[in-house]
């Protein structure tokens, strides 16, 4: 089969990974990565995949841009991880995620019908289902997103059934689960405390710390979107998740047991305003098109922890500059505890 696959938020975290297994697993395709780079996209996240794809920069907004890039390429298939995805952001500013979510969302099912594309998957997020406090959501579950950032993705969610309802448009939409592995850029939670940690930081740990998420190891969730993009049916909507729950205080207890660390280095701070208090997903629908996640979160922390202690050229240069202003705006400054500090890394 002849499959050339626009990656949209190709150099991000997770669409970077699935670059990769693409360059792994279908050589054979020919895969275009078009990704804006902005401060979550780094073409440092691809080098394992260099020679397997071609790049082109640009927006999803930019429909000129979208339009171009599929005619001369020739796509057959596109596949949309392009988002902005922190919460923490979009509560402190919610418009470049309508922007990214919503609008880019619509302009490249436009661009995609109008180009004739056949497959497109829309990758979104567990979080439009909003908190579960019971059961696990299975995909017919009512959307109810609690953060400017999820009601951005259900906005895009909603766009995509619309346009297979609509125009017939060839859509399937994923919602993985919270995602955690190497080229996290490391304002999310498990590389923000891996990275603080081998700094000599102390860990910020929203409220109680007992928000409770299923964690997906990162190349688990690629491999379920390219089994959806590959197996799924037309207008799908396919749920991807480990069924591996644990709350915030005992992932924080995992990661500081693997580093050495006691609980001294945790430090509580206010909690997030609108903060769901637990995610968790029925993936059955996933299963049966034979997609089953393979890393335990215990080995997938220790290989993550592993990377980023060996790959600290890719994460300091992240966290100075910018990122250490909006850190520091965020969570305050973190004083290094006296006793440990002769220890840190």
């Amino acid at each position: 089969m002849n499959v050339t696959v626009l990656v949209a938020g190709g150099a991000g975290f997770i669409g970077s990974a699935f670059v990769r297994l693409l360059a792994r697993e279908r050589p054979s395709w020919t895969v275009v990565v078009y990704d804006k780079l902005t401060y979550a996209g780094n073409l440092a996240n691809l080098h394992e995949a260099e020679g397997a794809y071609a790049f082109v920069r640009g927006d999803i907004t930019d429909a000129s841009a979208v339009r171009a890039t599929l005619r001369d390429y020739g796509v057959t298939a596109v596949v949309n991880f392009a988002a902005e995805t922190h919460v923490d952001r979009s509560i402190m500013s919610g418009r470049e995620f309508i922007e990214t979510d919503v609008v880019g969302t619509y302009v490249v099912l436009t661009e995609a019908r109008a180009a004739g594309v056949s497959r497109i998957v829309q990758v979104s997020t567990d979080e439009v289902y909003g908190s579960m406090p019971v059961r696990a959501a299975a995909e017919d579950a009512p959307l109810s997103p609690n953060s400017p950032y999820s009601a951005s993705k259900a906005g895009g969610d909603l766009q995509a059934l619309a346009a297979v309802r609509t125009y017939h448009l060839p859509v399937l939409i994923t919602r993985g689960s919270n995602t955690y592995g190497p080229y996290q850029y490391p304002e999310k939670v498990i590389p923000l405390f891996i990275t603080n940690l081998l700094q000599g930081k102390r860990v910020p740990l929203y409220g109680d710390g007992r928000h409770q998420r299923d964690w997906l190891y990162v190349d688990d969730h690629a491999r379920g979107v390219l089994t959806v993009l590959e197996r799924g049916e037309v207008g799908g909507v396919y749920n991807l998740g480990s069924t591996t729950e644990v709350t915030n205080l005992a992932l924080t207890q995992m990661i500081l047991r693997e580093l050495g660390r006691g609980d001294e280095w945790v430090e509580y701070v206010a909690d997030r305003p609108g903060h769901d208090r637990r995610y968790a997903l029925d993936s059955s629908r996933a299963h049966a098109l034979g997609w089953e996640p393979q890393m335990s979160l215990a080995e997938g922390l220790r290989s993550t922890i592993a990377w980023y202690r060996q790959r600290a050229d890719w994460w300091q240069p992240l966290k100075s500059g910018a990122f250490e202003a909006y850190y520091q705006k965020q969570y305050g400054e973190r004083a290094v505890p006296a006793a440990a500090a002769p220890g840190a890394e």
